[in-house]
C-alpha cells in the first residue's frame, strides 16, 4: 500500500503527463470538528475526477466548480475558505463549528514532484515549501521533528516514507496487528528464521524476512520513522531484536508479554549490557491498557499505542494490554 500522500502525487504526475490540468489542494489549516487534518491533499483535475480527499467529500465538488468556474490569478495558489458562518458549515456539511482553510494551486510542472516521491520511495524525509504570494515553491531536507506548518503565507508540507512496522515472529497475534497495520498505511515487515511459522504466513502485501532479527533490524528499521515489536515468546529471538532496536532511532520498540515476563525481558537485556536508559525506551506489556485478551484485541491495543506515540507521545499513560499474570489458556497466545 502506498502513503496517501505518495498515491496523490503519483495520480497528479499521471494526469498532468497525459495533458490534463490539474490542481493539487492541501489543507492548510482547521478550526473546531474537520474531516481531515492539516496537510492531507488532494488532487483535482477539471472534469471532477480527484485522488486524495481534504474534507471528506464536503467541500469537494464546490472545489471542482471554482476550478471550472475560474482560473487563479496569474496562475497563483489561492486561498479558499469554508465554514465561516454557520450557514456555510450547515451547506457544505461539515461539524458544528468545523472551518477549513486550504491551499489551491494549479501543477505547471511535475519534476519537483518527482523528487519528492523519488526521496519518499528511498525512505528520506523532504519538505516543500510553498509562498501562496509568489507562487514560488522550494525543495529542502527534512528532519525528525520537521512538521507541516502554515502562516498565511508560506506553506511547509513534510513528505516522507511510509511509517515501517517489523513485526519479529509470524504467530497468529502478527498476522491480525499485520493486517490492521497496511490499513493504517504501514509498511509491514515480518521477520521469522523459523521456516515452519514463515511457510505459512497468510497476510498478501506483507514483506517476510528469514532473516535473524538482530540482522532485520539493522537492515530494516533503525531509522526514527519505524517501529519493531518482538512477539515470539522465545527470548533467543525477541532479545536479539530488542537488543538492536532499543540502541537504535526507531520510534517505537514493544514486546509481547506479562509484566512478569517483560521484567525478566529488561533484567537480561541489561545483563548483556543494554544501558538504563535503553530499557526505559521498550513498551512491554506491549499496547494501551485496553482489557484485550485475543489476538485482534491485542492487535487493536497495540496500534491504539504506536497511534498515540506517534501522535502525542506525551499523553501515553495507559501503556501495557492487562496481562499481570501469565495465562495459558490452551489455544491462546498471552495477552500482550
Amino acid at each position: 500500500m502506498e502513503a496517501p500522500d505518495l498515491e496523490v502525487l503519483r495520480t497528479a504526475m499521471a494526469w498532468k503527463e497525459q495533458g490534463r490540468d490539474v490542481s493539487l489542494v492541501t489543507v492548510a489549516a482547521t478550526w473546531g470538528s474537520s474531516p481531515r487534518p492539516a496537510g492531507s491533499m488532494l488532487a483535482l483535475r477539471a472534469d471532477g475526477r480527484m485522488a486524495g480527499s481534504v474534507s471528506g467529500g464536503c467541500v469537494e465538488e464546490d472545489l471542482v466548480r471554482r476550478l471550472r468556474e475560474r482560473a487563479p490569478v496569474d496562475g497563483l495558489p489561492e486561498i479558499v475558505r469554508y465554514g465561516v458562518s454557520v450557514e456555510e458549515a450547515h451547506r457544505f456539511g461539515l461539524p458544528c463549528g468545523g472551518r477549513l482553510e486550504l491551499v489551491t494551486e494549479r501543477l505547471s510542472s511535475v519534476d519537483p514532484f518527482r523528487a519528492i516521491a523519488h526521496a519518499i520511495d528511498a525512505r528520506r524525509l523532504i519538505a516543500r515549501r510553498l509562498c501562496v504570494a509568489t507562487g514560488e515553491a522550494s525543495l529542502h531536507a527534512a528532519g525528525r521533528d520537521s512538521d507541516f506548518s502554515w502562516d498565511g503565507r508560506d506553506m511547509i508540507k513534510v513528505f516522507g516514507p511510509a511509517w515501517r512496522l517489523l513485526l519479529i515472529g509470524a504467530g497468529q497475534v502478527s498476522r491480525y496487528l499485520a493486517q490492521m497495520a497496511l490499513a493504517l498505511d504501514y509498511e509491514v515487515i515480518v521477520c521469522d528464521p523459523r521456516v515452519e511459522y514463515r511457510d505459512t504466513w497468510p497476510v498478501d502485501g506483507v514483506a517476510v524476512d528469514a532473516s535473524m532479527p538482530d540482522d532485520a533490524v539493522v537492515a530494516s528499521a533503525c531509522d526514527a520513522r519505524s517501529a519493531v515489536i518482538a512477539l515470539t515468546h522465545d527470548p533467543k529471538l525477541d532479545d536479539l531484536a530488542l537488543m538492536e532496536a532499543l540502541g537504535s532511532a526507531a520510534f517505537y520498540v514493544g514486546a509481547l508479554g506479562s509484566t512478569v515476563n517483560n521484567a525478566r525481558r529488561r533484567e537480561r537485556l541489561a545483563s548483556l549490557g543494554l544501558p538504563p536508559d535503553a530499557t526505559a525506551r521498550l513498551h512491554g506489556p506491549v499496547g494501551l491498557r485496553i482489557g484485550s485478551r485475543t489476538p485482534p484485541e491485542i492487535a487493536v491495543a497495540i496500534l491504539a499505542e504506536l497511534t498515540a506515540v506517534r501522535r502525542a507521545p506525551a499523553a501515553v499513560s495507559l501503556s501495557g494490554c492487562d496481562a499481570s499474570v501469565e495465562r495459558n489458556v490452551p489455544g491462546r497466545e498471552p495477552a500482550a
